[in-house]
């Protein structure tokens, strides 16, 4: 595999892929273990949605959280709702993967 197809297949930087982990191990214990199997859904999120998607989605759930006119935009919008379809579906696949 050239290098150029091996970056595409790899474009989530690393301090992204860290703040899933530590915010997966946050969310469902701090082992070894989950290490691992948080480390390996990230993969899989990686390997099934393109980092500028996962980078949208991430906005798309922090931005929901706020109230009023501004979240509402965030949380009824078919885009949003599109890119939040996808990324469950990848997080669902993950955990059948990982967990």
């Amino acid at each position: 595999m050239s290098n150029a197809m091996a970056e595409d297949l790899n474009d989530y930087p690393t301090s992204a892929r860290a703040e899933y982990v530590f915010a997966c191990m946050k969310a469902n214990g701090e082992t070894q273990e989950l290490l691992q199997k948080c480390s390996c859904s990230i993969d899989v999120i990686a390997s099934i949605i393109p980092y500028d998607h996962y980078v949208t989605t991430e906005t798309i759930l922090s931005m929901s959280q706020v109230t009023g006119p501004v979240g509402s935009e965030f949380r009824t919008t078919e885009q949003a709702k599109l890119a939040l379809q996808d990324f469950r579906r990848a997080q669902a696949e993950a955990e059948i993967r990982c967990f």
